[in-house]
């Protein structure tokens, strides 16, 4: 007998429900180091109207440790929540804020250079599969040499790139654009 797979369902938005426990504005960072950022924006349709209801998903490294017994690698946990770890909804503007450490740049033992950055997911109604994309921090020396950023098309990395708002360097703004001139850079994985 074989299978053949069924696509994706959506099932929101309903992403309050069992999932709440999850999303954490303060995205706590295992040794807490380096100097913590606030990150506020928005994410907008094609047609430039905020969606209300999506639900994003952050990712970054600096949680990430190895086991001394066994040389894999491991995500440390705060009670249920990993380091490194948080879940941020939209709210009625399709506005979302958070607050983490800024990562700092990574050499692998090969060379490659990984620009302080973090992973993003985006969830939301209509859409069968999450969206993935990276946040950047404007100004970053790391920026050129970074892997995939080399990637990304010149004139496209600007929509990877958190830049400083009226708050200072601390303040950050991000915005998500799903489609249009301005679409953010979205990755396959």
């Amino acid at each position: 007998m074989s299978y053949i797979p069924t696509p994706s369902q959506t099932v929101g938005p309903f992403f309050s429900i069992g999932l709440s426990a999850l999303c954490r504005p303060n995205i706590e960072c295992a040794g807490e180091k380096g100097n913590r950022v606030t990150i506020r924006g928005r994410i907008l349709d094609g047609d430039g109207e905020p969606v209300p209801d999506a639900l994003l998903e952050i990712w970054q490294m600096e949680g990430v440790a190895k086991k001394p017994d066994q040389g894999e690698r491991t995500i440390e946990r705060t009670e249920t929540l990993p380091f490194g770890f948080g879940r941020i909804a939209t709210n009625e503007s399709g506005e979302f804020q958070f607050s983490t450490m800024k990562p700092a740049a990574r050499r692998d033992a090969d060379g490659t250079i990984h620009a302080p950055h973090l992973v993003v997911l985006v969830l939301m109604r209509g859409l069968l599969r999450h969206l993935v994309t990276r946040i950047y921090f404007a100004g970053a020396a790391s920026n050129e040499e970074d892997i995939v950023l080399k990637l990304v098309p010149a004139e496209r990395r600007k929509t990877l790139l958190a830049t400083s708002s009226l708050g200072g360097d601390n303040h950050l703004r991000w915005d998500i654009h799903l489609q249009g001139e301005r679409e953010t850079v979205f990755f396959e994985v």
